[in-house]
């Protein structure tokens, strides 16, 4: 027998990651699955895919894993799961899928919202966020089956997110953590329980509570491992599966973000920034904070929606020729972007990207906007604005959740696949004027998923102690003064004025574009 370990499985939207980890965190062993086809379409900006498909991917990671590594299997004492979010699927009265999969960028909307309560209405409207609650409506899922899948919903016997129906197909048990519980669901996040029929909320998406999973905490068992899923994956029968949180989630932990004075920045296709606190508060209003890993905290977020997509789109639209590149040096076509960078100085020589894809809660007319162009840019200056555009957001989510709090950050760490570049994360330290930290491992999501393993034994008395014993920060970047000063002009005269200017012109897209399509 060697040192414990533990096999975790990191569900994304592009991927299926597996890793075995020890108690220094180190990753013993690693596999990774590319999806094809992350999704498709039946219907333009729908987003979906077929209910095993996850499921059958971590099967196949699971027995790459143990053919590669057998002599390591034995070792494992635990399995743990961290998914996407929001991220849904229906099941009839025997657990079993009676609809694919409808994913997080699924951009299906219910047309005909049940009337609210006028009591409700009233509230809304003195707040000024009818708007915005009328948005979640229709965004929510469960409001587009009721209104237009109606047979579906009545053989709906359970609406689960992801993660729950892998533990499910794991181990038998529809049971999930508290922390995975983010999305359009009926959620009590500051109670980490299911909400009340009586609150105020509950009208945007009624789903009712038998149709909702049980709910564990984190640190948990979910269950164990049958030995059908043996079978399939080579995850030896009888582990448990402990429960965890979302990727997100997962990430803040696994960065080591569980103290007031630092920050968690993902820049992931959706790029964020996170707080950990054991104080509930909403980081903008109307919009919760969400239950953390550990159980007596919470993770204040602000979401930029489509964050570092945008780096995917530039290069399928602008960078065909780093493609091919790329593909004659065998690497990707960002790293030979990401060195092109320091062509282009900080400020975009007066290019301002507002990275608003898609609306959000406070924000329900937003859309994307560039200003600024003249004839000395160049698609690199594009592609340094679309970086600097997602830091100017995540800056003002930062110094909007700061203010809210009383909290003051004065460190970052940060993860996602936009962290594995040195030049992106030079920017991030220059615009924020904070060092950024980068640690040992870009799979800081699996690192904080297998960290919740490690305190569930007791081989750790407590996170503080976990992420003392497996995180180790390995790079700093620290701000360049000058830089920060010209982004802080850029960010105060300009980037905090241009919703509030260009507003009234999203709306009147809007309104046209849907005078067009009818």
């Amino acid at each position: 027998m060697g040192e414990p370990l533990v096999l975790t499985f990191d569900i994304g939207t592009q991927s299926m990651r597996g890793f075995l980890v020890n108690a220094r965190g180190d990753f013993l062993a690693s596999c990774q699955k590319k999806y094809e086809t992350p999704y498709y379409s039946k219907h333009e900006g729908w987003a979906e895919q077929k209910p095993d498909f996850y499921y059958e991917a971590l099967c196949e990671v699971g027995k790459k894993l143990r053919e590669e590594n057998e002599e390591l299997f034995g070792d494992i004492f635990a399995v743990t799961v961290t998914s996407i979010r929001d991220t849904a699927l229906c099941l009839d009265k025997d657990n079993k899928p009676v609809s694919d999969i409808i994913l997080w960028l699924d951009k299906r909307e219910a047309e005909n919202p049940k009337p609210f309560k006028f009591s409700k209405v009233l509230i809304f409207k003195l707040v000024k966020m009818l708007d915005s609650t009328l948005m979640l409506y229709r965004a929510s899922v469960c409001n587009w089956i009721m209104e237009n899948a109606p047979d579906l919903w009545a053989r709906t016997a359970k609406f689960v997110m992801l993660p729950t129906y892998i533990n499910y197909k794991l181990t038998g048990n529809l049971r999930d953590s508290a922390a995975n519980m983010i999305g359009h669901i009926p959620f009590d996040y500051k109670n980490r329980r299911w909400m009340g029929k009586n609150g105020l909320t509950r009208c945007v998406c009624d789903v009712p509570e038998e149709k909702l999973c049980e709910l564990v905490a984190s640190g948990e068992t979910v269950g164990y491992i049958t030995e059908e899923t043996e079978k399939r994956s080579g995850i030896p029968a009888g582990l448990p599966l402990i429960a965890t949180g979302s990727d997100k989630g997962c990430e803040t932990l696994g960065l080591s973000v569980i103290t007031k004075n630092k920050a968690a920045i993902s820049l992931g296709t959706t790029a964020t920034v996170q707080f950990m606190t054991r104080d509930y508060f909403e980081p903008q209003q109307f919009m919760p904070a969400y239950p953390a890993v550990p159980n007596d905290m919470y993770n204040p977020e602000i979401q930029i929606y489509r964050g570092y997509w945008m780096l995917s789109w530039f290069k399928s639209e602008f960078a065909e020729k780093e493609c091919e590149q790329a593909k004659k040096l065998g690497c990707s076509a960002e790293s030979i972007l990401n060195v092109r960078l320091k062509e282009v100085p900080a400020g975009c020589d007066g290019l301002v990207l507002q990275p608003y894809w898609t609306p959000g809660i406070t924000i329900p007319a937003a859309k994307g906007a560039v200003i600024g162009f003249s004839d000395v840019h160049t698609k690199m200056h594009l592609y340094r604005a679309i970086i600097e555009g997602v830091g100017f957001a995540l800056m003002h989510g930062l110094y909007t959740m700061e203010k809210r709090s009383g909290v003051k950050i004065t460190e970052l760490y940060i993860g996602g696949g936009g962290a594995q570049s040195d030049e992106i994360c030079q920017i991030t330290a220059d615009m924020f004027g904070l060092p950024v930290k980068r640690i040992q491992t870009h799979e800081s999501c699996g690192l904080g998923s297998s960290m919740v393993a490690f305190v569930a034994n007791k081989t750790y008395g407590s996170y503080e102690e976990a992420i003392e014993g497996m995180v180790r920060v390995k790079d700093v970047f620290m701000p360049d003064s000058k830089n920060h000063e010209m982004y802080k002009k850029i960010y105060n005269e300009v980037y905090t004025d241009m919703y509030r200017r260009l507003e009234p012109l999203y709306r009147r897209i809007r309104k046209i574009m849907r005078s067009e399509s009818k």
